[in-house]
């Protein structure tokens, strides 16, 4: 069982790779798609040698999980800048009215707009609303610097994965991949071995962590005590967004053990309670590239007041994105 999800995944990341070479630059969305693919399937293969490490070959396992890392962390880059600073636009647009959405948001634009909405619509809403008269006049400026930072951004992240893509590290990775299609190095003990019991173990380490999150506070729609932390003017990472960050990363590992098991995808309620932390992460990476370009020296004092409205904004969606995680975790069968 072990073996053949294996296997899969390692198809799924040549048929990607394959298909990201054919596309030969000329098709952006194919290949998006592509490097997409290749991703999803980077990190399933990462998480299972980690969750079933004991009835992997150590040497080879412990050798592929940190290039598999590094493989999927630089593709995400580029995907990352660019869904930040569409949700950005659409806030600073949802906000104030006067800052028109990306042309190239498309149907992503929308998307995301009715992930806003619906979190929001967990009871997150601002206890205030801001002057929309000086929102409305930084909003432009406001919008118009995101996107040269993020653009800045894209560009480089775009550049660094094309020359990963083309590295030999990246070519050593997938013929180690290649390998894996073929045949799955287990060690002695995989023989005979219970599968239960490692995913078990994922599961109770996820258990732990989110027992250890503030969910009696993110049960109420408004945690005032996160945003006096978000609000504040340190520029280190909000300390109580990490606890979040890590539990998003156990149930992943949670959900790709589940797979392995049952040869299938992850329960609905468990998708939707991943979902709802990868809008808090993204949330909490959006309010921070606000914060950072109100940083940006000489900008008018209506345009920091706009993004400064925009974390606050962010900040707000971390909170519902916590509210809702709330409600589903205790939906989802033990």
């Amino acid at each position: 069982m072990l073996a053949a999800y294996l296997r899969e995944r390692s198809t799924e990341f040549l048929r990607a790779l394959r298909a990201h070479r054919e596309s030969g630059g000329g098709a952006p969305e194919e290949s998006a798609e592509a490097v997409r693919a290749l991703r999803r399937s980077a990190r399933r293969i990462s998480g299972t040698l980690h969750t079933f490490r004991p009835l992997l070959d150590t040497e080879w396992a412990e050798g592929l999980r940190p290039e598999l890392a590094w493989l999927s962390g630089t593709l995400a880059h580029e995907h990352a800048h660019a869904s930040r600073l569409e949700r950005l636009l659409l806030a600073l647009h949802r906000l104030s009215g006067a800052v028109p959405v990306p042309a190239a948001a498309g149907v992503g634009a929308r998307e995301e707009g009715a992930r806003g909405n619906g979190a929001r619509g967990n009871g997150a809403d601002a206890p205030a609303g801001p002057d929309r008269t000086n929102l409305t006049v930084g909003a432009a400026k406001a919008g118009a610097l995101l996107d040269r930072r993020l653009t800045l951004a894209r560009t480089r992240a775009h550049s660094t994965a094309l020359e990963a893509l083309g590295s030999g590290r990246f070519h050593a990775v997938a013929d180690r991949i290649a390998l894996l299609a073929g045949e799955v190095p287990l060690s002695p003990a995989a023989a005979g071995a219970d599968l239960r019991l490692p995913a078990a173990a994922a599961e109770e380490r996820l258990t732990d962590a989110v027992a250890a999150l503030p969910l009696l506070t993110a049960g109420h729609p408004y945690n005032a005590a996160a945003l006096v932390h978000g609000l504040a003017p340190d520029t280190s990472p909000q300390p109580q967004d990490a606890p979040w960050h890590q539990v998003r990363l156990l149930l992943r590992l949670h959900r790709y053990a589940r797979e392995v098991l049952t040869g299938a995808p992850a329960e609905t309620r468990l998708e939707a309670a991943d979902q709802a932390l990868t809008r808090h992460r993204d949330a909490a990476e959006a309010a921070a590239a606000a914060a950072e370009a109100a940083r940006t020296p000489r900008i008018a004092p209506a345009t920091a007041y706009a993004l400064g409205v925009l974390h606050a904004d962010q900040r707000h969606e971390v909170e519902a994105a916590r509210f809702a995680f709330h409600h589903l975790w205790h939906r989802l069968p033990r």
